[in-house]
């Protein structure tokens, strides 16, 4: 008789590689389980291999001549400090911007899914869902792009826009350049046409206007085009 607790080998096998199979079994094991757990450590360690930082719920001020003049949050942000490429911190999962005049009070905000502002040339780079608003006059800006160069204080883009007044006045045209304050502002190639938006009340294409419509407003100005970031 065998005793219940004795190791019953079969024919053409040994004790030594019983062993080293179950060795192997359970190192596979734990090499599952390992890939299983650590994917977001294997996540940071690229990010670190890249040199990407990574921060959540962040709150960021800018200044100019020594006096805050913005403060930006985000859910998430990623620092990118690749030699090989300018620094530059991503905003992946939108951004909100309060901008502030010299009091500290909130002269406009800036709503954006998407930024990129670039390091050493003080520039940010906003796409999807743009949205900025005068707090004082309640002038709404829409677009898809735009950029804000924090050195002269001023937004632009060569992208469709669309500005909506107060009273309700649709302003639509193709390319801006504005203050930081959004109290002046240029459109580049003004419409009288009818603008497609999307769902959201995004522009889109621009109907070419009537050959019989009359000029622009006055306050409707038609400058060279800003530089490229």
């Amino acid at each position: 008789m065998v005793p219940q607790n004795a190791i019953q080998l079969k024919p053409g096998k040994s004790l030594p590689g019983i062993v080293y199979s179950a060795i192997a079994f359970f190192a596979i094991l734990s090499l599952l389980s390992a890939c299983e757990n650590s994917e977001e450590e294997i996540r940071e360690r690229t990010r670190r291999r890249m040199g990407v930082d990574e921060a959540r719920n962040v709150e960021t001020y800018f200044s100019q001549a020594g006096k805050v003049k913005a403060k930006l949050t985000s859910v998430l942000m990623l620092r990118y400090q690749d030699s090989r490429d300018t620094p530059r911190v991503e905003f992946p999962e939108k951004l909100h911007v309060d901008f502030y005049n010299d009091s500290l009070e909130v002269e406009s905000v800036l709503d954006a899914l998407y930024g990129r502002y670039i390091e050493g040339q003080n520039k940010m780079y906003l796409r999807d869902s743009v949205v900025v608003v005068q707090q004082f006059n309640q002038d709404t800006l829409r677009c898809e792009e735009l950029w804000w160069d924090q050195n002269k204080g001023k937004f632009y883009s060569d992208k469709p826009i669309r500005i909506t007044k107060k009273d309700g006045t649709v302003m639509p045209g193709k390319g801006l350049v504005a203050s930081q304050d959004f109290k002046n502002i240029e459109i580049l190639n003004p419409e009288d046409g009818l603008m497609y938006l999307d769902e959201a009340g995004f522009p889109g294409s621009t109907v070419a206007p009537d050959s019989s419509a009359g000029a622009q407003p006055d306050s409707l100005k038609t400058p060279s085009p800003p530089d490229k970031p």
